[in-house]
């Protein structure tokens, strides 16, 4: 029997859809007309989308539930491939037709979309939450600043936001706490020189739901990775790939940060500058280090030990 690929584009309140090589479709974006949509899907199909914040999650749930392979696609993958068909034109429509063609011809390369445990769901939605309120008090106070009334009622709020913060970082901690494996995991990462409970409760939702093969591709899933631009004898500039989530990216850079002033590890960061790395450069390199050892920490069963990261001398 052949397999039937199916592309969906999603927005707030519809589905754009389309499968293999018929008209698109339009249906709402909610649970009664996605169960009805599904229940005429042929059962071999494999049905693609793009990453869209919370809106395509009904949607993934729902098929996976119902046994469909689901594949939830990184945007920026698509919108290049879409560039490279020769598009010339960009509409919900046109989309979904790209989706579903992006899917059949780069399916064997594709992981199937895994929604992971309830703990795991909500702890990624927790985490996810809670950068966006701290990007948003950021943005309240700079856009508050030097304004020389209201001084009271400003504090007030600022004061709300770091409650609310407060607040969700330790229902992250209790979470993590009804688990032991997490909680074992989550205390060893803890150990790394840089990585606070933040940084550790991040990296242990995402490396108890997804199984990476080896830490190149925990660092390619990140974006940390330099991305080669040659071409014959000229060597380009080297620039981050960026195609995972932008959250992990930051949150291993303050960690380097923190790194990088502590007695342990800013040997290792004055000789990745010694080499002629500018600071952010640096930054992004000792991030990365550090993201190789949380990976080979959460696989073992030891503390991280300092002494690993120490730079060779002759």
């Amino acid at each position: 029997m052949q397999t039937s690929f199916i592309g969906v584009d999603v927005a707030k309140a519809e589905l754009v859809i389309c499968v293999d090589e018929q008209a698109p479709v339009t249906i709402k974006n909610d649970t009664a007309a996605i169960t009805e949509w599904l229940a005429c899907v042929p059962e071999d199909a494999c049905i693609a989308m793009e990453s869209t914040g919370c809106y395509h999650q009904q949607l993934a749930h729902l098929a996976q539930h119902v046994g469909f392979v689901v594949y939830v696609l990184n945007a920026r993958d698509v919108f290049f491939y879409a560039k490279a068909l020769g598009a010339r034109a960009k509409s919900d429509a046109l989309d979904c037709v790209v989706i579903r063609r992006y899917v059949q011809e780069h399916r064997q390369s594709l992981h199937p979309w895994q929604p992971g445990t309830k703990l795991q769901q909500e702890l990624h939605s927790l985490l996810t939450r809670r950068a966006q309120i701290s990007a948003q008090q950021a943005a309240v106070r700079q856009t508050l600043k030097q304004l020389d009334v209201l001084e009271t009622e400003i504090a007030v709020l600022m004061q709300s936001f770091t409650d609310l913060l407060k607040a969700m970082d330790q229902h992250v901690q209790h979470l993590i706490a009804t688990d032991e494996n997490l909680l074992a995991g989550s205390k060893r990462l803890q150990t790394i020189t840089g990585i606070g409970p933040q940084t550790s409760a991040l990296l242990t939702e995402l490396l108890s739901r997804v199984s990476f093969a080896n830490s190149d591709a925990l660092v390619a899933y990140s974006g940390l990775d330099p991305r080669a631009n040659d071409s014959g004898s000229k060597r380009g500039r080297r620039r981050l790939s960026k195609r995972g989530p932008a959250l992990l990216r930051r949150q291993m850079y303050l960690a380097a940060f923190a790194a990088s002033h502590s007695k342990a590890l800013k040997p290792l960061y004055l000789h990745i500058r010694a080499k002629g790395f500018s600071t952010t450069e640096s930054m992004v390199i000792l991030g990365r280090k550090l993201l190789r050892v949380a990976f080979a920490v959460w696989k073992g069963s030891a503390a991280f030990n300092p002494e690993q990261l120490q730079p060779k001398t002759a």
